[in-house]
This record gives C-alpha cells, sequence and structure tokens, in this order.
C-alpha cells in the first residue's frame, strides 16, 4: 500500500492495491497492521457517509476541536471531488497553508487528514458519494468551521461552489477564530 507524502508533513496520500479480474475488483481500503507497518498508527472509531447530488457542492471547512479532534482518513466511492486539509493548528511552521487532493471512485486514492487541520470538499461531478473513517467521535459542541473562501489561506477549489450550506457560507475567516480563541491545537514538534 504505497503512502505518499504531500506538502503538508502530516497529510498523506494512500493508494490502496487494488486486484482485478473478469469478476470486477477488490481492494483492502484500511489495513491497521499496514498502516502501522507504514508509521500511521491511528485507532478509527467512526465511519461516515454523505452524497451530494449536484456538481458544485462544497462542504467545510470543518474541525473538531480537542478533546474531540479527529484525524480522518477520506475516500471517495462514487463520482470526483477535490479534497482539502488545511493546517489550523496556530503554532505549526505550515499554518494556514493547505493540500488538495483529487479523489475518484476511478482512481481510488485517499487522503490521510491528522488531528489539528480543517477538512472540506467540493464535488466535480454529478453524483458523488464520500466516505471517512475518524478516529474519534463526532461532537457538536466541540464542532468549528472556517470559511471556505478565507484568503488567508487562498484555496483553489478548481470551479466555483454552486450549493453551500448556511453555516458554511456564514463562517468566520480562521484570523477571526484564532482572535476569539476558538482554536486550541497545539503543533508537537513530533508531528
Amino acid at each position: 500500500m504505497p503512502v505518499i507524502k504531500t506538502e503538508l508533513k502530516g497529510v498523506f496520500i494512500i493508494e490502496p492495491q487494488v486486484f482485478g479480474d473478469s469478476r470486477g475488483w477488490f481492494m483492502e481500503s484500511w489495513s491497521k497492521a499496514k498502516f502501522e507497518a507504514a508509521g500511521l498508527h491511528y485507532d478509527f472509531v467512526q465511519d461516515n457517509q454523505s452524497y451530494s447530488a449536484q456538481k458544485g457542492t462544497l462542504r467545510g471547512l470543518h474541525y473538531q476541536l480537542n478533546p474531540m479532534a479527529q484525524a480522518k482518513l477520506v475516500r471517495c466511492t462514487r463520482g470526483v471531488l477535490l479534497d482539502v486539509a488545511v493546517d489550523i493548528r496556530p503554532n505549526s511552521p505550515q499554518f494556514a497553508k493547505y493540500v488538495a487532493v483529487e479523489l475518484s471512485a476511478e482512481n481510488k486514492r485517499q487522503l490521510m487528514i491528522p488531528r489539528g487541520f480543517a477538512h472540506g470538499f467540493i464535488t466535480l461531478t454529478d453524483d458523488v458519494e464520500i466516505q471517512y473513517k475518524a478516529d474519534n467521535y463526532y461532537a457538536p459542541q466541540c464542532e468549528g468551521n472556517i470559511r471556505w473562501d478565507d484568503p488567508q489561506i487562498g484555496i483553489d477549489w478548481k470551479i466555483s461552489p454552486t450549493i453551500l450550506a448556511d453555516k458554511d457560507a456564514k463562517a468566520p475567516l480562521l484570523k477571526e477564530r484564532l482572535a476569539n480563541g476558538q482554536i486550541n491545537f497545539i503543533f508537537d514538534k513530533e508531528d
């Protein structure tokens, strides 16, 4: 299972081995033993799935604060999406930097996003399903979000969003979240 480093330390692209024959194909989407052999140590406790009907649906940028912060292993099981991870650890040398990776049902790539990152995606086709594992449970009291078009981050979403939830459209900027003490991640030099 190839594990590819990205520009952001701690964020990896995972390319599962796919075995195909006349019946179709098979792959392991996650193996604790193989992840640990690659130096990735996560205990996933929750699986999530969402469906977006229309191209241009944007969800994000979302995160959970400590003590319920989440690492995520994200994959697209139908259609094509652009998946984005943003480092929001204030003392990190890569603070406010992002990685954007195209995930699709065809390429079967996955994105491993550690705790301390905001996550979002935009659908590049109609009929998109995304599935992801999380290493902590969803906790609405710890939920936070940042504007998808925050100029400090400057994400190139490839297309303009056409569908956006009110909470995402009205999300505060990263600098506002920081000023209000609403981001509590610590960058550990070991990360």
